[in-house]
């Protein structure tokens, strides 16, 4: 059996965010001031969690979000980041640069709404889940290669070191005790993925997760709430757990969807004024479905 974490983080604010213009791709803007603030916020958060591999997508706004994070953090500051293009925003064409409220005129006319509509040029949904099913497979099998190089992890190995790391800020142990806990004897973690990347990416990841995986959400979260757009930084986390010999698809159990509690330092009004409710130990964002930019 091997089992691995995956923290996927949505990048700090951009001017371009607060004014509600798509970037999508082809719009390189840099973080805001609040959203550099963001980035340190979450470094802050996380600075105690120990990353085995630490993956963003090479556009300008989450390269400089990842690095505010691990420079933040204990154990992280000498990781290679590795940028990889299958992590980028979706693509939407003729709509960046534009303001939201035009990608939705364009899709009006047409008789479609957001965010199915592919705008001139843009990615489709499909497009973009493909590419994020890729990465993800991909992420499986470096990890898969990685463990199996290695010896038995013991319960006093470092793999347990990464665990406790996350389980120090993240609800892993009371709703998943049977799961996660040592006590159940399941090994510990292989590797703990760091991954920096966009609201529209990972909304179509977590769809990802829940049709193809069929990962193990709180009951009582509606598909809606599961899809809608991460807040800036907004952390979502998985436990993913791969039977002997690695053979099919993981288990995924999620931990939290678009977790927004280290914002609470740098709120300013009209940037990081968002709203989170509590469901169990499960932390969600609850908003309205809309396009990320």
């Amino acid at each position: 059996m091997t089992r691995f974490a995956l923290t996927v983080i949505r990048h700090g604010e951009t001017r371009l965010n607060k004014e509600k213009i798509i970037q999508g791709q082809g719009i390189d803007e840099p973080l805001s001031e609040t959203g550099f603030k963001q980035a340190a916020a979450a470094g802050i958060f996380l600075k105690d969690v120990k990353f085995t591999h630490v993956f963003s997508s090479d556009l300008k706004r989450t390269k400089q979000t990842v690095h505010g994070i691990l420079e933040k953090n204990k154990f992280c500051k000498d990781v290679t980041v590795k940028y990889d293009s299958r992590l980028r925003e979706r693509k939407y064409g003729a709509a960046e640069g534009r303001p939201l409220s035009e990608l939705r005129a364009m899709a009006k006319a047409v008789g479609e709404e957001c965010p199915a509509f592919t705008p001139p040029g843009g990615e489709t949904l499909d497009q973009l889940k493909m590419r994020g099913k890729d990465f993800f497979e991909f992420l499986c099998q470096l990890i898969l290669k990685e463990a199996s190089q290695n010896e038995q992890f013991s319960q006093d190995s470092p793999s347990s070191c990464l665990e406790s790391s996350l389980a120090e800020i993240f609800p892993l142990g009371k709703n998943c005790a049977s799961t996660f806990n040592s006590d159940s004897g399941a090994p510990g973690l292989a590797a703990s993925v760091l991954v920096v990347s966009h609201g529209a990416y990972m909304r179509s990841l977590l769809d990802y997760f829940l049709t193809d995986l069929r990962c193990s959400f709180p009951a009582t979260l509606s598909r809606s709430e599961l899809t809608s757009v991460s807040p800036n930084t907004g952390m979502t986390v998985f436990i993913l757990n791969f039977e002997k010999g690695g053979e099919g698809k993981p288990t995924a159990q999620c931990v939290c969807v678009n977790l927004q509690g280290h914002l609470a330092g740098c709120l300013e009004e009209g940037t990081c004024n968002f709203h989170s409710i509590f469901v169990w130990q499960y932390v969600i964002f609850k908003k309205s479905s809309k396009e990320a930019c």
